[in-house]
């Protein structure tokens, strides 16, 4: 089975990259909320709040943005989450500048953007890489009524070592037991888990 999952993350990386360098078609309905000095790496459709309307998953990405102390990418690439209402006209209602990992964030591995799935009332962001050591993060929002907003329900992290993929260690996160109720604007994915639970990400 861990060979079947291994052969999996090693494949679905090359369609994803390759993907990334193709001219992304972004729907006219979309294209206004590609803000001045970004362009768009994602945009994916599904009705996220259950109303029986189309939205939209956006990740953009800032052409010029800051760099830390280690020449690094700070908040890169701002994850939108455009909802339809009732006049069919979308909004940007939720915004997250901290989820999407730099382009240089994936180690000699390189971009570790491997995209985002879109559902009713849920989506799911990816990302892989590393080097002798490669890692796999997957964080689920799904769409909350009571709080009409997305929250965290799910986050899976594997890693191994290229040396010894059969050992591949695999945690998942859920609430209450490993974070609290997190917002889709709030959450941060080197500071959500609870103090028992912090590892951090590779």
């Amino acid at each position: 089975m861990r060979a079947v999952v291994l052969c999996l993350l090693l494949s679905c990386s090359a369609p994803a990259a390759a993907a990334r360098q193709d001219e992304l078609k972004v729907p006219a309905e979309v294209l206004p909320f590609v803000e001045a000095g970004t362009k768009a790496i994602a945009v994916e459709a599904a009705d996220l709040n259950g109303d029986g309307r189309g939205d939209f998953v956006l990740v953009l990405e800032r052409e010029n943005p800051a760099k830390d102390e280690n020449d690094f990418p700070v908040n890169q690439r701002p994850l939108l989450l455009l909802v339809r209402g009732a006049d069919g006209r979308l909004s940007a209602v939720k915004r997250n500048e901290r989820l999407v990992m730099c382009s240089r964030c994936g180690g000699v591995f390189g971009d570790p953007f491997e995209g985002v799935t879109a559902k009713r009332n849920t989506f799911t962001v990816d990302f892989y890489g590393g080097s002798n050591w490669r890692w796999k993060y997957e964080y689920t929002f799904n769409y909350s009524r009571v709080d009409k907003s997305w929250q965290l329900v799910r986050t899976e992290e594997i890693s191994y070592h290229t040396s010894d993929p059969d050992k591949m260690k695999t945690r998942v996160y859920t609430p209450p037991r490993d974070y609290g109720k997190i917002d889709i604007a709030d959450f941060d994915p080197e500071n959500y888990k609870r103090p028992a639970r912090r590892k951090g990400r590779r």
